[in-house]
């Protein structure tokens, strides 16, 4: 089953730069789909996250701010009892 990712990030944001990095690693590992939303496009979702990007939800869940590892976002990806419940 494919793991469905959102990305809440902005331009210019190294973290976002870093984070987007770690989850093309695990893509090549597993599948993804992923979908990158710039906060600064919408006003409600950059009072939401504006200071706190990138956020990463996983299939609906937030699962990491600011910095993610390839190990901890695998991990996320492949606990199906948890994420497709």
């Amino acid at each position: 089953m494919t793991a469905k990712l959102t990305l809440y990030t902005r331009q210019n944001c190294c973290l976002c730069d870093e984070m987007k990095a770690v989850i093309a690693q695990v893509a090549v590992k597993m599948p993804i789909h992923l979908v990158e939303v710039d906060v600064d496009h919408d006003d409600s979702l950059k009072a939401q996250f504006g200071g706190e990007v990138p956020v990463l939800f996983v299939n609906g869940r937030k699962a990491f701010k600011y910095r993610a590892t390839a190990a901890a976002l695998t991990i996320k990806v492949s606990d199906r009892k948890r994420w497709f419940s």
